[in-house]
């Protein structure tokens, strides 16, 4: 198929290795000095290397290429790491509206604290899931609109919503209902509860 790729200009690059670092599907690597692109399949194609290349060695082309494959993404991370996150960026105000790892993704809207106080967070609700996080009442915006384009744009599955008990919390699980709303679609909303002790208080479906 025909997409927009990175291509990287041999001549002009360093060897700094900003780019692998930033290309967090770990399509780009060092060889021989030099980077490269090692996996067309891993390349989302949103450019995160191209602003961090001190040398201006990376671009964009429409070429042939293989399409980009999520769940080898998926797999490599967590070889490498041991982490369930599918993407990047995480956070809904950076997300993008829309992108290939959304396509027939199982979303997860999580609050922020959410990890922090369960453990067993990215085995439990990550795993196989596209993850989005935010917290409603320190960012001070209604996250229903942005995600409402995201769910009417891509071809979501299904989404999961993760916040903890506190009562400002539950502005994340109503943001997450209004924009399936919004989308026109039929999406239920199953949403888990977590205790500030770490425990899955309730799921409410």
């Amino acid at each position: 198929m025909i997409r927009k790729m990175i291509q990287i200009d041999t001549k002009k690059c360093d060897g700094c290795g900003l780019c692998a670092e930033a290309c967090h599907e770990g399509a780009i690597g060092i060889v021989d000095g030099k980077a490269r692109l090692l996996r067309d399949d891993y390349c989302d194609g949103l450019g995160d290397c191209l602003p961090v290349c001190p040398q201006d060695a990376i671009s964009f082309a429409e070429r042939e290429a293989a399409p980009y494959d999520r769940e080898a993404v998926m797999k490599n991370m967590k070889k490498k790491s041991g982490t369930m996150l599918a993407q990047w960026p995480v956070q809904i105000q950076l997300a993008p509206l829309q992108a290939p790892y959304f396509q027939e993704a199982d979303l997860l809207v999580a609050a922020d604290c959410t990890a922090y106080a369960y453990g067993k967070f990215h085995k439990t609700f990550m795993e196989d899931k596209v993850t989005l996080i935010g917290c409603t009442k320190l960012d001070g915006v209604d996250y229903s609109e942005k995600l409402g384009e995201i769910l009417k744009r891509n071809e979501i599955k299904s989404i999961t919503v993760v916040r903890m008990e506190v009562p400002c919390c539950r502005g994340m699980e109503l943001a997450v209902q209004k924009a399936a709303e919004l989308s026109g679609k039929d999406f239920p909303v199953p949403v888990f509860v977590l205790s500030v002790d770490g425990r899955i208080q309730k799921e409410v479906k």
